[in-house]
């Protein structure tokens, strides 16, 4: 319990009690007048019920009672109750019969009359304080479910975002050993590009997002390195709506797609084929284009992990307001095509459930 929490707690208990018990003593004053032991007794009730509903509290919390299902926790309350009026008319009626004879002529009725009344008052505290610790409780519960799935969709996409196809490492570097005699100068530039693209690819595991443009030159060093390799069997073209340039799209996402549209499509055609990317805004929503020479056959098989990968990560980050889809353009075209929501749609998402807005 917090301090704040802590103090409120005693200025409750201080309050409550000393209210109850004072406004009943003010009641006998104005009946029968003052007298000293009536108010010592006053007094004495009033540490003595702070002390055994301070001693509930210490039970249930000891126990965990409030994190027990409601059918098991509501005999244990009633119980508690029953044991509080018991122990506090056990220790009235003695000193009450001695100090007030008048009131004990009809037995029973005036221990039955003790037990009703601190069990009245014993039944309202007790039921504050184990509402108010039950609800909290749960909402505490739901915050941390909340959390615990919010981080697990967190650690999934940064799975997600790590498990990126290596196979473009080692092309490249097959690429570029042949020019190493051949153009160095050319040669040179495809280690710059390789290293822009390794370096690119770790930091992808430490960001969720990057700006467009900056995947956008991800995709054209890399691009680069394999238009080395196909020479002229590849031909490329990239078109940006300047307006899409600054929105946040996840890292390495674009590339892996256009990677996967050179293997499984240009690298497959006779006479090779084309990579084309585009970005526009429709609706408010940032729309990214993929054609690619190629035959849709089966998606697991000619997308392999980039397909399953995009779909996933765009779901994690942004939400079912991010939708990611590929097919048969033409006859001889596949194209992809991923939609992503405004931002204050998509990229606040994970902040939202932590704040308890979703």
């Amino acid at each position: 319990m917090s301090t704040s929490k802590q103090k409120i707690y005693w200025f409750c208990q201080l309050f409550g009690w000393s209210l109850l018990i004072l406004v009943e003593y003010l009641a006998y004053v104005l009946e029968s007048g003052f007298d000293p032991d009536a108010l010592y007794l006053a007094i004495a009730n009033i540490f003595l019920g702070i002390t055994l509903t301070h001693l509930y509290r210490l039970m249930i919390r000891r126990w965990n009672w409030v994190r027990l299902p409601f059918f098991r926790l509501v005999p244990r309350v009633l119980l508690s109750v029953l044991v509080l009026a018991m122990i506090m008319t056990l220790v009235n009626i003695p000193i009450d019969r001695r100090l007030f004879p008048q009131y004990f002529i009809e037995e029973p009725w005036p221990t039955i009359g003790y037990l009703l009344t601190w069990g009245k008052n014993m039944l309202a505290w007790v039921l504050s304080y184990t509402a108010y610790h039950y609800v909290e409780e749960n909402r505490n519960a739901e915050i941390e479910r909340i959390l615990l799935k919010t981080s697990i969709r967190e650690t999934e996409a940064k799975v997600l975002r790590s498990q990126l196809n290596p196979h473009f490492v080692f092309n490249a570097l097959n690429s570029i050993r042949a020019l190493v005699y051949e153009n160095p100068t050319k040669a040179q530039q495809g280690i710059t590009q390789l290293s822009n693209l390794l370096r690119n690819s770790l930091l992808a595991d430490r960001r969720k997002t990057v700006e467009l443009r900056e995947e956008i030159k991800t995709v054209e060093d890399y691009l680069a390195l394999e238009k080395v390799r196909y020479e002229d069997r590849l031909t490329s073209r990239i078109e940006l709506d300047n307006r899409t340039l600054f929105w946040q799209v996840p890292p390495m996402m674009l590339q892996t797609l256009v990677e996967n549209a050179i293997k499984h499509g240009v690298s497959t055609a006779v006479g090779g084929g084309f990579v084309e990317v585009q970005s526009t805004i429709v609706a408010d929503k940032l729309h990214i284009t993929i054609r690619n020479t190629g035959v849709l056959g089966d998606k697991e098989a000619s997308g392999g992990f980039g397909l399953a990968n995009t779909a996933q990560r765009l779901e994690l980050l942004y939400g079912p307001e991010a939708t990611f889809q590929i097919f048969q353009e033409d006859d001889n075209i596949v194209c992809a095509e991923i939609s992503i929501p405004t931002q204050s749609e998509g990229i606040f998402r994970r902040e939202k459930v932590k704040n308890g807005e979703l």
